[in-house]
């Protein structure tokens, strides 16, 4: 590079770095009015008058004693139900809220210390099983994949102690929690790295409810993508409404792991052949149970690198009651039957469980419900294979050309062919009818009238009349249909 060059970088450099300071200083006046004195925090309600007919909040925010920290209160829309500066004995569950159910996972246990909720995270590398005879060497937190839910109420003070058994640097971002913003676990930015064999400590109160996530936020595309994330749910203080009876936790994620392998591709950019659901893929993935009738609320949440997943339940159409960001107004809350849950963000869907029966839940994208999808393979279906065979078959005794008749038999098939260890191309499992020809994101949801427990209660037996079948010579005549 000529010194001209390197002269009008560095003019640059320092054009901008003082357009930036000055940005600051600007927003800093505006802020003080221009007199170095804050003008206090918004609350809710509206007092007094601005220029120009708008209103201005008077009173200023509480500053915590300990801290000095103020508890942000200028947006209308975060979801509380107390007082954030108020003090509350720490959530006990069974008395301040119905704990959540997380299928295949597990919540983060805690001990109260002088009135704080503590608990421990460990960052470290393991061995992760998606489905039987199919894992990976995963990181996680605690052994897990996704890491156990932490679980508190609105009002809590909690301190996480998270300790890295990493070879690498990490650190841990609470995503979409209101909080001090050097607690937020921006490595480098709010925070120092946690080197590995150190143990870093958070601390803050939990001024809202909702349903939030964590993961790391450092080298976020490796280190998320090898499992370092999960879930994060506030209860409400004092809740508006009923507390579910069922109260499920669902983290959607998504790997590449070429069959015969054992670590995911973190480069991986498109066409991803791992979908999860909380880190499992069908047929690993535990139903969901819930007895007729019950209240129900799923919690799902996607820290998938790219993709966005259209969650279809069947047989119910649910309400979407919560964002990441706050309870929807039930004024504005709409009916839906799949819920779009993008990268990034959480969805609350509520509803009753008044309809018996195994209902299919899952992605609908249809590479999304297909395990270790393969690209690139040739368009076979609807080909005549029979002479390819029987010649083949020769050769090769027990030979079919694969792909014919579509994906579904591939999985089924799977069993009987020689494939890479460690694999479960296309494979699903076997259901009430005959072969579940899906994978990945798939999962089910079992409402029974009569159960003595939520564990599963094996496969739907459908009252008399009410299973599709096949139509009868006389029934075809009688209604005019010709085959």
């Amino acid at each position: 590079m000529d010194k001209s060059r390197r002269k009008f970088l560095a003019a640059s450099g320092v054009a901008v770095a003082g357009a930036a300071l000055g940005g600051r200083i600007n927003l800093a006046q505006a802020q003080t009015g221009h007199s170095g004195h804050n003008m206090g925090g918004m609350r809710g309600s509206h007092d007094g008058q601005m220029s120009g007919g708008m209103q201005q909040k008077t009173s200023r925010p509480k500053a915590s004693p300990a801290s000095g920290y103020a508890h942000p209160r200028g947006n209308d829309w975060y979801a509380r139900t107390v007082d954030p500066d108020d003090t509350f004995p720490p959530g006990q569950p069974g008395k301040d809220y119905t704990p959540v159910v997380v299928p295949n996972g597990a919540t983060l246990p805690f001990k109260i210390v002088d009135g704080v909720k503590v608990f421990h995270m460990v960052a470290e590398e393991f061995v992760h099983q998606f489905a039987p005879g199919f894992k990976a060497i995963c990181w996680g937190y605690n052994g897990r994949f996704p890491g156990p839910v932490i679980e508190a109420v609105e009002g809590d003070v909690i301190r996480i102690y998270v300790t890295n058994k990493l070879s690498v640097p990490t650190s841990v971002h609470w995503h979409g929690l209101i909080l001090p913003a050097n607690m937020d676990g921006v490595a480098n930015l709010s925070q120092p790295v946690i080197k590995p064999g150190e143990t870093f400590r958070y601390e803050f109160k939990c001024i809202q409810h909702g349903t939030f996530m964590y993961h790391s936020h450092k080298d976020t595309m490796t280190q998320e993508g090898m499992g370092l994330v999960g879930m994060f749910i506030i209860h409400p203080r004092k809740p508006k409404r009923p507390r579910p009876d069922r109260d499920f936790v669902m983290l959607l994620h998504e790997m590449d792991i070429k069959p015969g392998t054992y670590r995911p591709d973190t480069t991986v950019a498109v066409g991803f052949n791992t979908l999860t659901m909380n880190g499992m893929v069908f047929p690993g993935i535990e139903p969901m149970v819930a007895k007729l009738n019950d209240k129900v609320r799923m919690r799902i949440g996607n820290l998938s690198a790219m993709d966005h997943h259209p969650i279809h339940l069947h047989g119910y159409a649910f309400r979407i009651t919560e964002t990441d960001g706050g309870e929807i107004p039930e004024a504005a809350q709409w009916p839906e039957v799949s819920v779009l849950v993008s990268v990034g963000q959480t969805r609350n869907i509520e509803f009753v469980a008044d309809n018996p029966g195994d209902w299919a839940m899952h992605c609908h994208m249809t590479h999304h419900i297909m395990n270790q999808m393969g690209h690139g393979l040739p368009n076979m279906v609807g080909v005549d294979a029979r002479v390819v065979n029987t010649s083949v078959g020769d050769l090769i005794p027990g030979y079919m050309t694969m792909g014919t008749k579509g994906m579904g038999e591939m999985g089924k098939h799977a069993a009987m062919m020689d494939i890479p260890e460690n694999s479960i191309p296309m494979v699903g499992a076997d259901g009430p009818y005959g072969y579940l020809g899906v994978g990945g994101m798939f999962t089910v949801f079992k409402v029974r009238a009569d159960l003595e427990s939520y564990d599963d209660p094996g496969w739907y037996n459908p009252p008399e009349g009410t299973l599709a079948r096949t139509a009868t010579a006389a029934e075809l005549r009688k209604d005019g249909i010709k085959v």
